[in-house]
């Protein structure tokens, strides 16, 4: 009996923060937009429009408002909030159109494409496009091929070269070869910038030059994990499609703020609040933690405050993901660091020593009614997904973290707040 060949769809939404602004806004589709970090510091986002304008990821807003007023460069602060939910939708729709998908980001999945076959495969996919664009208003690039980095590849290409109407397949020798002529190393999924740069040092310019090298050689520069890339962009399968992600074996939950802060009831409303994402993130996944990490420290670019940065950590008797118990824990961790006289411009927390909740192994002094946390902690979440994220939080939660957050650009979240739904008249 003839086997059908596995072939893997690489889905990755096109430019996804700027289209989901687009998405709200259509009088914005073909002006320079770019989306800012919190605080509105950095950029973070960038339409093809700023691009071509030279304005660089990562780069300090401040340093790019020439361009920004020369060029009517619409600027926004990032909405997360929105564009995690337009995520949901996009791959809510995406999973229909195969039995297997990993979601690899917020604007990237992999499907399983085994059984169609040539143009079948092609016009699935675009019906697929179309269907998602029809669905959410994102537009979105395709890339298939026999392997996961090759789709990498292919979806590239489709994002980057009009002709091919957003479906690249690479399914014949010959597609494959012209792809990776076309790809620099650097651009290759498994290959970093320190590779790239040495591979280049060496006269390896593209994929295909890559390939080219033989295995031993690809081994002693690169390890294993360079050798199955070569073989993955040869078109041998070396990376399983996860329908189930792993889970983290850290989790961290950080930010700095816009104005600075100089008491410890300040820092442990911040604190409380990290702790308790991080809660919620170790619930989502189904572990506990046993290790909580809290830091802290001022403004390394302030040239006139006076500097301090330091951690601490505590150890549970019993993995945790109960958010009472984590916040209570975190501020015990912030209270051994925290230093009066300083002006703290950043916190965060981190939770480790992650186990499945199905591993716990209860202290032999303490046995704790896990029963009862996790009917509690799941009434906590429900209340949450329902009403908003912190509709439901402790008392040391009071907001303050809204109001350290400078965001002078923020859109509505126009999907998942019935304040900010939008108004139609006829």
């Amino acid at each position: 009996m003839h086997q059908k060949k596995t072939m893997y769809a690489l889905i990755d939404c096109n430019n996804f923060y700027a289209s989901c602004e687009r998405a709200f806004n259509p009088s914005l589709i073909g002006k320079p937009i770019v989306v800012l970090s919190n605080n509105d510091g950095c950029v973070v986002a960038r339409s093809n429009e700023s691009k071509a304008l030279g304005i660089g990821m990562g780069q300090p807003i401040f340093q790019v408002m020439d361009i920004v007023k020369q060029h009517d460069v619409k600027v926004f602060s990032s909405n997360y909030v929105l564009y995690g939910d337009m995520s949901h939708r996009v791959m809510r729709t995406l999973s229909r159109f195969a039995p297997d998908i990993e979601i690899y980001s917020i604007d990237e999945a992999f499907l399983n494409f085994s059984g169609f076959q040539g143009s079948s495969l092609e016009l699935h996919a675009k019906h697929m496009r179309q269907s998602v664009f029809r669905n959410t208003g994102i537009p979105v690039s395709v890339g298939i091929a026999a392997t996961k980095t090759l789709a990498k590849i292919g979806n590239r290409i489709a994002k980057k070269q009009n002709q091919w109407g957003g479906v690249r397949l690479l399914d014949t020798p010959e597609a494959i070869a012209l792809s990776l002529e076309q790809t620099p190393i650097g651009d290759v999924w498994g290959i970093g910038r320190k590779y790239s740069y040495r591979l280049e040092q060496q006269g390896v310019k593209t994929a295909a030059d890559f390939v080219r090298k033989p295995d031993d050689w690809v081994h002693k520069t690169m390890t294993i994990n360079g050798l199955r890339t070569k073989w993955e962009l040869q078109g041998r399968p070396c990376i399983a499609l996860e329908d189930v992600l792993p889970a983290k074996k850290t989790i961290c939950t950080s930010r700095s703020f816009h104005s600075p802060i100089e008491q410890i009831e300040g820092l442990k409303e911040m604190v409380s609040e990290f702790a308790a994402r991080c809660a919620l993130k170790l619930r989502q996944q189904k572990t506990s933690c046993a290790i909580i990490s809290v830091f802290v420290r001022t403004n390394p670019f302030s040239k006139t405050d006076k500097q301090y940065r330091n951690s601490a950590y505590v150890t549970l008797p019993t993995p945790s993901n109960d958010t009472m118990t984590l916040v209570k824990q975190a501020n015990r961790a912030l209270e051994h660091i925290f230093q009066p006289g300083f002006r703290y411009k950043k916190t965060g927390v981190i939770v480790g020593s992650i186990v499945p909740n199905d591993f716990i192994q209860t202290s032999l002094f303490e046995t704790p009614d896990l029963s009862k946390t996790k009917s509690l902690m799941a009434a906590l979440d429900k209340c949450n997904a329902k009403y908003g994220r912190s509709a439901v939080r402790t008392a040391v939660q009071s907001g303050t973290i809204r109001k350290l957050t400078h965001k002078k650009k923020l859109t509505p979240c126009y999907t998942t707040r019935w304040d900010d739904l939008m108004e139609v008249r006829c």
